[in-house]
């Protein structure tokens, strides 16, 4: 069995200025931009090992999750995994579809903090979105391709990101 948890996150062109370093005396100039364009991350995480399952799709909808939840269920196929989202409108739609292998549980209701995907959006954000520009929605997808194949490829830090106490206390049975 695998416990992952799950969550969407929205980038675009409006960048969002954050504090940055500059020498004393000097006052940093940051670039804004208020383009309404945005794409759209699904991500599962598994605490326990670090596991990290992303997929980049134009819309949040039924449709758009139940292409992930096959993705994540085609990369695990010999695994259960319970699946920890929040409640988000398709997350519960009826044409949902939910492979064999998939088991959803609902966090309760206004509770983001107990989603520990969260902290993996923060550390994009912050990471590899500080203070840019994008000329379009290929060059942020392409930004965050990069940063997404990164965190896959690095199980330590995702698991570092993602594992609150609670979670990894959590004795996880492998048969």
């Amino acid at each position: 069995m695998r416990l992952m948890f799950q969550d969407e996150a929205r980038f675009g062109r409006i960048n969002d200025p954050r504090r940055c370093w500059a020498p004393r005396g000097l006052r940093p100039q940051v670039c804004t931009r208020i383009v309404r364009e945005y794409t759209y991350v699904f991500a599962a995480a598994s605490p326990h090992d670090g596991t990290l399952d992303t997929l980049v799709l134009p819309d949040v909808n039924a449709f758009t999750m139940s292409l992930f939840l096959a993705e994540v269920a085609q990369r695990h196929p010999q695994e259960l995994i319970l699946m920890v989202l929040d409640g988000a409108g398709w997350h519960r739609a009826k044409d949902l579809q939910i492979p064999d292998n998939l088991r959803l549980l609902p966090l309760p209701p206004y509770s983001p903090q107990l989603n520990p995907v969260e902290h993996l959006w923060e550390e994009i954000r912050e990471k590899w979105f500080p203070n840019l520009v994008f000329d379009s929605l290929r060059a942020v997808e392409d930004r965050l391709v990069e940063a997404l194949v990164t965190l896959e490829n690095d199980s330590q830090r995702v698991a570092q990101v993602t594992g609150f106490d609670w979670i990894v206390s959590i004795h996880m049975n492998a048969t």
